[in-house]
């Protein structure tokens, strides 16, 4: 402290103290930004209310998908760094409050997600069969959080699943169901998400997109895999890849959509084969009511036309797409920190350029990263430049006097530990890894996802207790 009372600023000796909540890869991103560069001194506590971390590359990306999911690899190199720690297991609004956390630190990211889904409003919605994405992809990635027994019954005995969405997570999930229980044996899903699929009759998987294919939102990349599956066919039809002039100025100008167009223009000649699941991409279709009684039977669905503006609008015809299982992937939201509010219709915190804003006005020292800071757009890779715009608006507060250190305070794990909380270090998430890679290689696998929470702890605790 100065003479004058006033808080130096960040030294070696009394770095900026910054915490990062929530450790998927917006979060590391920003841990990363900040102990890349020397003109401001810190000290990072990257936490998370799981007690693993990786986020939605650990939860969200498809096990089938390795190649992507080694993207934690890289993240991992970030939380060896010694100016960083992952605080696992420590839940904002139970093990502390908000206020708490901020006398702790001079500046807190937040860096959450937005892990609710939307929903399509429509009829029949509630009905046992429908799911969110939300819920089938934390339950087959092995989420702590994931309901099991819901998922499973909506599962059970399915013969036909209609996935509402055109994006890489709508895909995924029709991917998944119509793999083999060969081709996810590799993986490392949680062993009764295998048994489950393995034992689902799935014969039809059709995938809903209310506008055409140039309005859908999915990579090239993702599309081109459901075509290798070992006993899928693709089955599209070829009156439904006709663009109207919009369209066709719209794919002409996006690399993305003319490629994902040629794609789906070389599957227009594929038939059904006996014995093999079919996989439909379907489009100009508008889900309008679920129907059943006790479950889900089948997906009322209204034909559409896209207008001048891109938008799906009705033409009044009907059909019935049957269906055992209903799985709507229409978009996340985010969702509110005791303390932190979140617009309700964006799903996202106010923000200029990752400066939190309350009552329209930067709130010194609080910054958002990630989706809860522009939505949920794009893939892993588009949090590394927006966690650097974060933290470059973050490291000018300090150099011009915003944020400043504002004296010694207790340590942040020493703090949750007398209180009853039990935070995980980086050391108790490398005996998580390696119990999971042994309960892999009981079944030849490199990894298997240990889903319980207590599970996790148990592991980190054994670990912690042979030492």
């Amino acid at each position: 402290m100065a003479d004058d009372g006033t808080p130096p600023p960040p030294s070696s000796a009394h770095p900026l103290r910054v915490a990062v909540i929530g450790a998927g890869p917006a979060g590391i991103f920003a841990a990363d930004a900040l102990t890349r560069q020397s003109d401001v001194p810190v000290a990072i506590d990257l936490i998370d209310r799981l007690p693993t971390p990786f986020g939605l590359v650990r939860h969200g990306i498809a096990p089938d998908h390795p190649k992507m999911r080694a993207i934690r690899d890289t993240l991992h190199r970030s939380l060896d760094h010694p100016l960083v720690r992952f605080v696992g297991n420590v839940e904002i609004g139970t093990d502390i409050t908000l206020d708490e956390l901020r006398r702790h630190v001079d500046a807190v990211v937040y860096t959450y997600g937005a892990a609710l889904d939307r929903q399509l409003g429509i009829e029949g919605e509630d009905l046992p069969g429908s799911l969110a994405a939300t819920e089938f992809v934390s339950w087959y990635c092995g989420h702590p959080d994931a309901d099991r027994g819901r998922v499973e019954a909506a599962l059970a005995g399915a013969r036909s699943a209609v996935v509402v969405g055109v994006g890489n997570v709508a895909l995924d999930v029709g991917r998944v169901l119509a793999r083999t229980a060969a081709e996810l044996e590799p993986t490392d899903m949680p062993q009764h998400v295998l048994d489950a699929l393995a034992a689902a009759p799935i014969e039809e998987v059709t995938v809903l997109g209310r506008r055409g294919p140039a309005q859908a939102t999915f990579t090239t990349q993702e599309l081109r895999e459901l075509d290798g599956l070992a006993d899928a066919t693709v089955l599209v039809d070829p009156a439904e890849l006709e663009l109207d002039p919009g369209s066709e100025e719209r794919a002409a100008a996006d690399r993305n959509v003319s490629r994902n167009l040629a794609v789906l223009r070389g599957w227009a000649d594929h038939t059904a084969t006996a014995g093999r699941v079919r996989l439909r991409l379907r489009f100009f279709r508008r889900p309008v009511r679920l129907l059943g009684t006790d479950r889900v039977t089948g997906v009322e669905v209204e034909r559409t036309a896209v207008d001048g503006d891109g938008r799906a609008v009705g033409t009044g015809e009907l059909e019935v797409v049957p269906a055992d299982l209903v799985v709507r992937s229409v978009g996340y939201r985010g969702t509110p920190l005791p303390g932190l509010p979140v617009d309700e219709r964006s799903g996202t915190v106010a923000n200029e350029a990752g400066r939190v804003l309350r009552d329209g006005h930067p709130s010194p020292g609080e910054y958002v990263a990630g989706w809860i800071k522009r939505g949920p757009t794009g893939v892993v890779g588009h949090n590394k430049h927006d966690a650097r715009e974060t933290i470059a608006g973050l490291l000018a507060d300090a150099a011009d006097g915003t944020l400043l250190v504002r004296g010694p305070v207790d340590d942040l794990v020493a703090t949750l530990q007398a209180r009853g909380a039990e935070p995980l270090l980086l050391e108790n998430w490398r005996a998580i890894d390696a119990a999971e890679q042994s309960l892999g290689a009981t079944r030849g696998r490199a990894r298997t996802t240990m889903h319980e929470r207590e599970s996790l702890l148990a592991a980190a605790r054994a670990a912690a207790a042979g030492s």
